[in-house]
């Protein structure tokens, strides 16, 4: 199970909108001077996701939420996001050649399977968006901040 902490934005009906801050870099190791990603995400504008996830409980905005999702559901979506336009992409190349023989009638084979193949992704995506294994669930709830009191 992938695991973030993520902040309350609003509960409303048994879903909670929850945001959750990028980070600048990964966090697992003390490399950061050499760390790649960490170099990436300095390049990147700060980003803030904002997810839907259902809660049976009552939240309040602010309050500290750790959301999780399958590795499984994580590896299904990167297939869909990289894999079919690229397999669209090297097929329709290979099938023009086939077909036609000439580069650039395989150059637009590509093109038109890459496309082919993003469509085909955000298709199967928003079809198996709604299943129970591909849904982030809450895990672990934090107090809200109301209730934290600092005596002097």
């Amino acid at each position: 199970m992938m695991r973030e902490w993520a902040t309350v934005v609003t509960w409303q009906h048994g879903v909670a909108q929850v945001r959750c801050e990028q980070r600048a870099g990964c966090g697992g190791c003390h490399a950061k001077q050499s760390c790649g990603t960490r170099i990436l995400n300095k390049l990147a504008p700060e980003t803030q996701h904002h997810l839907e996830v259902a809660s049976a409980l009552p939240l309040v905005p602010g309050q500290r939420v750790e959301v999780g999702i399958t590795e499984g559901s994580l590896l299904r979506s990167a297939f869909l996001v990289y894999m079919l336009p690229l397999l669209g992409l090297i097929g329709g190349a290979a099938i023009m050649q086939a077909t036609v023989g000439t580069d650039p009638a395989a150059a637009c084979g590509g093109v038109a399977g890459g496309v082919a193949g993003f469509l085909c992704a955000r298709y199967l995506a928003r079809h198996t968006h709604e299943t129970h294994n591909n849904q982030l669930v809450i895990l672990q709830v934090a107090l809200p901040p109301s209730s934290l009191h600092v005596r002097d």
